[in-house]
């Protein structure tokens, strides 16, 4: 595995940030012009509406920029694809970002109109609005636009757009083919992607892939990340009786659904968080290099638990680093009867756990799933996979209904790929440090799809701030990550690959 040598491998040197920051800030002021008018178009997932207006302002800006655009159907909402022109001579790379974003509840937000950008200056703790009449010519980086998707994942895009627009204004020569497919359905599982990437698979033919998605790490250090768990779900389901009973009359003789989930539950894990189900982890090694690959990360474990307001974390890796090389199991969700104000003096008739499993590229989702119900299913219960009848009731003492959401694969590439050496050679020319490398990520996307169709090495070169609120109302983006994202893709598509 080969490290970051910086005393021994110097590239490029990229006097247009050493010299020209004038010329930076320029660019950041045009980029956020653009976010606003971007982010001005509603982008909610499940509205049809909303992802073709998107299309059309993605059609024109790539086409502005000399790219060749399409519009590619699936079987769910159209892809966009942009290629500049292409030279046998050249290595190709594809980048992916999506463009679609969460649903908005605009009553939860600080603001009238999630998709109205609001420019806000620290305040304390927090934030105070300001108007964009106030961005002078020496522009506040520590400022931030609010609004959805302009970090997740809107933000990258008009990052590129505005490097390209540099590289152009520079003159430079782009050592590389540039493809360009932007999802539209990253927020709800991107279900149409397999197909439509064995579909398309000569147009999206390329060398290597990146994938601006995602925050820098937590030090706001340079990143670049080699892979990312995947996800399945599953549905848990346990019956008492078939109506909830007054729990004088029934409790002590009506079986309890709530226990008997809870026992299967406490059933998975030990007391330090790891899963005793036979086979979950088999087949997952990490030999010394690795290892010294995920200690290298700068996190500070004090600080996670600060966050997240706990004194000791689970014992699945001695660090939370290694903790991310297993698959979790998790329960997202548990519900039985009533509780609080509303609780009821009752045994209820159901209890249910919703429950998600992350994936690694050594885990294999259907076959933890199986492992699940083997598991389950050792207990006595007699698995359903619809809702029992009376009959069925009556037919056996313990029953459960078990539901299972599709799987999204994990990906990893090598840490020594060549490709993955020179990105991170890149960024850490560009910006004079030296990136955290990320054997694996903890989120999920949709990447699998590209590897095992186009048979590519994947890298993800986060762009974005670590506290933007993804997902969240008052979803943000650091105006100096606007100059940060504009940097990294000025840098790669400036350097010639040298294998």
């Amino acid at each position: 595995m080969k490290k970051v040598l910086l005393v021994t491998f110097v590239l490029f040197s990229f006097s247009l940030f050493s010299q020209d920051n004038v010329q930076v800030k320029s660019q950041v002021a045009h980029a956020i012009n653009e976010m606003r008018e971007f982010i001005a178009i509603p982008n909610d997932a499940l509205e049809h509406a909303d992802i073709n207006r998107n299309l059309t302002w993605l059609t024109k800006k790539f086409n502005e920029r000399g790219f060749n655009s399409s519009v590619l159907p699936t079987e769910g909402e159209s892809l966009f694809f942009a290629a500049m022109p292409m030279e046998d001579n050249k290595p190709t790379v594809l980048f992916y970002m999506h463009f679609d974003g969460q649903a908005v509840d605009p009553s939860k937000w600080d603001q009238p109109d999630p998709y109205k950008v609001v420019l806000k200056v620290p305040d304390g703790d927090g934030f105070k609005t300001e108007s964009f009449d106030k961005l002078s010519d020496d522009i506040n980086y520590d400022w931030r636009l609010f609004g959805r998707s302009t970090s997740d994942d809107k933000g990258p895009i008009v990052m590129f757009l505005n490097a390209i627009d540099l590289l152009k204004k520079n003159k430079e020569t782009i050592p590389f083919n540039i493809k360009v497919i932007l999802d539209s359905e990253e927020e709800k599982s991107s279900k149409p992607l397999p197909k439509a990437v064995k579909e398309y698979r000569e147009l999206l033919k390329s060398d290597f892939l990146v994938i601006t998605d995602g925050p820098v790490h937590s030090s706001g250090k340079p990143t670049v990340v080699y892979g990312c768990r995947g996800i399945t779900t599953l549905s848990l389901t346990t019956y008492g009786p078939i109506k909830p009973q007054h729990s004088g009359h029934y409790g002590n003789y009506a079986p309890n659904p709530g226990f008997q989930l809870a026992q299967i539950l406490a059933s998975m894990k030990d007391v330090n968080g790891k899963v005793v189900i036979d086979g979950y982890y088999d087949g997952i090694t990490i030999d010394e290099p690795t290892m010294a690959i995920l200690k290298s990360v700068p996190d500070d474990a004090s600080i996670i638990n600060a966050h997240l307001a706990i004194k000791s974390p689970d014992e699945v890796g001695a660090f939370y680093q290694e903790s991310l090389q297993y698959p979790s199991l998790n329960i997202r969700g548990l519900g039985s009867g009533w509780v609080g104000n509303k609780a009821r003096t009752i045994v209820p008739e159901s209890a249910t756990a919703e429950i998600d499993i992350r994936l690694v590229p050594e885990s294999d989702g259907t076959r933890l799933k199986g492992l699940v119900k083997k598991h389950i299913k050792a207990q006595g219960y007699h698995i359903m996979s619809t809702t029992p009848s009376k009959e069925d009731r009556m037919a056996h003492d313990k029953i459960i209904t078990i539901t299972e959401g599709s799987v999204t694969d994990a990906f990893r590439t090598d840490l020594d790929n060549p490709y993955g050496n020179f990105l991170v050679n890149t960024i850490a020319s560009t910006f004079e440090e030296a990136p955290v490398q990320i054997r694996i990520m903890g989120g999920t996307v949709p990447i699998a799809p590209f590897i095992n169709e186009l048979k590519i090495p994947a890298f993800i070169v986060p762009m974005v701030n670590p506290d933007n609120n993804q997902h969240s109302p008052n979803e943000n983006l650091k105006i100096g990550q606007i100059a940060y994202g504009i940097k990294t893709f000025y840098g790669i598509l400036k350097t010639p690959y040298v294998k």
